[in-house]
């Protein structure tokens, strides 16, 4: 016991350390190496099951957990995963990549295991703002279940958590002396025999009438027959031990409530927790972040997005933006700088987020709504049934489409155009350069335009000179980009500067699409009747996407080209750098070149 609080200081020693060299998510991390310490010092892991939410808290978790030498190889190709995931080690009890779900699945867990084990499921970083904790933590109310929920309470998601569930827990409170009594007593009462489950509820209610007394705040945890404990400091971990042995036995379902501080224990992360969220390199001793060289080197697309984003805003007072708790990720923070009133941050909340869009289009207003694309997969029932119906002009901008690298299978935007593409009212979209990008958020936003879906990539794209001159593309038109003979190439967003570079010295021509839906039927036409050999490529699953169009299409229209169809696997991708995944699933510029020539060849 003695030895813990040294054991943390080394444990978030290491995790500087190696993330200094091999960037990751640092300040999530170091926030919870008392809690990760105190968890598997008291619990019986892996027999226990620890349901971590929002996985980038782990760290310390997987370096605890036999990955210490391997922790070096995070993120990397081939090397252990970004996020927790039973793929990998028993102590990982299940996969969490996106926020929300460890109440749920825990829960899920407690039940089946019937008392023979403990559960516990951790969750913070703004996850409880997601629909899915308050599901999970309505049937938690009412499921026989002697589920452990913590809550990591930080204050934080990657930039501060919004709305009013922040705001209650920062007015939660129990007092202490309240608490060491009811700890006593409840020992007391289980000793005695009296603690039974016949009266339990009987009791909780006496308690929570209590404690509302005292407190004069009632507690939605309670009030949920959820025994609610806290809140606690959560970096003392001989305190954390002592708090665990007291809950681990305990029947029924309890929630114990942390106060932690993300970046706990390394003075820079504390200072600015949004930077160091996710650093990128940096020097351990002195805690300066290493910065690439960006002068002469094409801006990030979302970058390009935030820009373009407050220049029409400026043009056009019907322009709102949303994003759900990614206001730096996808850089809506450049306009809500400047027009604090008309952006919404409405916290880990994918489906209210395409929802609220929704509503304010129903009244007159221009949304942009930015979401990652793989979290756009949690709303896709809010993007049928509330916006594509009433073909609301919505604008959904899908960032971190396609491969995003190290985040690995959980993060890659693949199954975006695969998705929207059957669903009516929908125009979609992808920008090949930047100059495409900002031309088609002007398109977007212009009247009689309905549902419109804009996907682009993580990370930067080919232009130094991003800006141009906002000017309308034709909805469902693409361009020929290169002329040619006997084989053709389509692409569809930025993927097609690969193509660009594969067809130069061949006599294979290339379209860029431009749009999944509508598709331009006179380039299609023009392929049909000239070309025999019809290569497709996109980044996203090959599956129901770009590829899969043109096949049904020309078959629709008595075409009969072969069709090669060059995109990503019916099977999860796993996590490397983009260049080294491109390359694995094969549409780098070497693969593309090398079905060129094998086509031009037949």
């Amino acid at each position: 016991m003695d030895q813990l609080p040294q054991l943390c200081d080394e444990l978030r020693r290491d995790i500087v350390k190696e993330l200094s060299v091999n960037p990751g998510h640092l300040a999530s991390s170091l926030g919870v190496v008392e809690l990760t310490v105190a968890l598997h010092y008291v619990f019986d892991t892996p027999e226990d099951r620890i349901v971590w939410d929002v996985g980038h808290q782990a760290y310390g978790h997987k370096i605890l957990t036999g990955r210490r030498e391997q922790f070096c190889t995070n993120r990397k190709l081939h090397g252990i995963r970004p996020f927790p995931s039973p793929e990998e080690s028993e102590y990982d009890s299940f996969i969490c990549g996106h926020a929300s779900n460890s109440i749920s699945a825990a829960l899920g867990m407690a039940v089946a295991s019937k008392g023979k084990r403990r559960v516990v499921a951790v969750i913070g970083d703004g996850a409880l703002s997601g629909g899915l904790a308050f599901e999970g933590l309505n049937n938690v109310s009412s499921s026989p279940n002697d589920l452990l929920i913590i809550l990591n309470d930080n204050n934080m998601s990657i930039d501060l958590s919004v709305g009013g569930m922040k705001q209650y827990l920062l007015g939660l409170n129990t007092n202490e002396t309240y608490n060491a009594i009811r700890f006593k007593t409840a020992r007391w009462l289980n000793r005695k025999g009296m603690l039974k489950d016949d009266r339990r509820k009987g009791l909780i209610r006496l308690s929570n009438a209590i404690k509302s007394a005292i407190s004069h705040q009632q507690n939605i945890f309670d009030g949920m027959n959820i025994r609610y404990f806290g809140p606690f400091h959560g970096h003392n971990v001989k305190e954390l031990v002592r708090i665990l042995r007291q809950l681990r036995d305990m029947k029924g379902p309890k929630l114990l409530h942390l106060h932690t501080k993300k970046g706990y224990g390394y003075a820079p992360a504390e200072d600015y927790q949004p930077v160091w969220h996710a650093p990128g390199k940096f020097n351990a001793e002195t805690g300066e972040i290493i910065k690439t060289d960006t002068k002469n080197k094409p801006r990030k697309f979302q970058d390009v997005f935030g820009y373009t984003l407050l220049e029409l805003a400026e043009q056009n007072p019907r322009i709102v933006g949303v994003t759900p708790a990614m206001p730096t990720g996808c850089s809506m923070n450049i306009m809500m700088e400047k027009m604090p009133d008309r952006t919404f941050d409405v916290g880990i909340a994918e489906g209210h987020a395409v929802t609220f869009s929704a509503g304010m289009a129903k009244d007159g207003l221009q949304p942009f709504c930015n979401i990652y694309s793989a979290f756009a997969q949690r709303a896709y029932d809010n993007i049928i049934h509330d916006v594509a119906i009433l073909n609301l002009p919505v604008v959904l901008c899908l960032d971190r489409a396609g491969l995003v690298g190290e985040d690995g299978p959980t993060h890659h935007g693949a199954f975006d155009m695969a998705y929207l593409r059957p669903i009516p009212n929908l125009t979609i979209s992808s920008p090949m350069d930047e100059h495409e990008l900002r031309r088609l958020m002007y398109t977007a936003q212009l009247p009689g335009k309905g549902a419109f879906v804009i996907r682009y990539p993580r990370g930067g794209g080919v232009r130094v000179d991003w800006q141009c001159p906002l000017e309308e593309i034709k909805v469902g038109t693409g361009r020929r980009m290169k002329e040619g003979e006997e084989v053709a190439v389509l692409s569809i967003g930025p993927i097609g500067n690969n193509v660009a570079k594969a067809v130069q010295g061949t006599k294979a021509a290339h379209y860029d699409m431009r749009f999944l839906k509508p598709l331009d039927e006179s380039i299609l036409h023009e392929v049909g009747r000239n070309f025999k050999k019809v290569v497709v490529v996109e980044n996203g699953v090959r599956n129901g996407g770009l590829g899969s169009a043109v096949l049904e299409w020309m078959s629709e229209h008595d075409y009969q080209p072969k069709v090669v169809r060059m995109g990503l696997p019916d099977s999860f991708v796993e996590h490397g750098t983009v260049a080294e995944l491109e390359k694995i699933v094969g549409i780098d510029v070497d693969s593309i070149k090398q079905e060129i020539e094998r086509s031009l060849g037949e």
